[in-house]
């Protein structure tokens, strides 16, 4: 599969592996499927601010996307300017398979490569293969803030996971 930078006509594929996951699971804190329209705009707006959208390309037909993945702003307060958040979203059929290996460890690279200090993971307490995919790859238990998430009408709690990206040392 090769990985590359997400482009407009991968954007219905992306807001379906979306919806997906929207409607069928607690990985994404949402109830409520997006259009294309939406998601364009998220594209859009995480490409102007100089963050990465990935998506997996299928070997065989590289117009098939098998998963996407995406970092952005941990939060916006300029002290948290070395912090971004991550995100792997795999089409269903294709989980397990590597592809999410091969999207996060990209995403790694670009974190580092644009000097950022620590990637942090938000996951659903009970998604526990995304709880160990993420700790196979490094990353490590930061905090688990109870009920915070509301889905499938129960609370849920958010767990938080980070992986260092670089030393630490003071920076400008």
């Amino acid at each position: 599969m090769e990985i590359r930078a997400a482009v407009a006509s991968d954007l219905p594929q992306i807001t379906e592996i979306y919806n997906s996951i929207v409607l069928t699971s607690t990985a994404i804190y949402n109830d409520t499927p997006v259009t294309v329209d939406e998601r364009t705009a998220w594209w859009q707006a995480r490409i102007e601010r100089g963050f990465p959208v990935l998506v997996a390309a299928d070997d065989h037909d590289e117009r098939t996307i098998l998963g996407y993945g995406s970092f952005g702003e941990f939060r916006s307060w300029p002290g948290y300017r070395f912090t971004v958040e991550g995100t792997v979203h795999i089409r269903e059929g294709f989980r397990g398979r590597g592809v999410g290996s091969l999207l996060l460890a990209e995403l790694v690279a670009r974190a580092r490569a644009t000097g950022k200090h620590i990637m942090v993971a938000g996951v659903d307490s009970e998604n526990a293969a995304s709880l160990r995919f993420l700790e196979r790859h490094g990353f490590v238990a930061a905090g688990r803030l109870p009920e915070v998430g509301y889905k499938f009408g129960r609370f849920l709690d958010l767990r938080f996971l980070v992986l260092r990206l670089s030393e630490s040392q003071n920076r400008q």
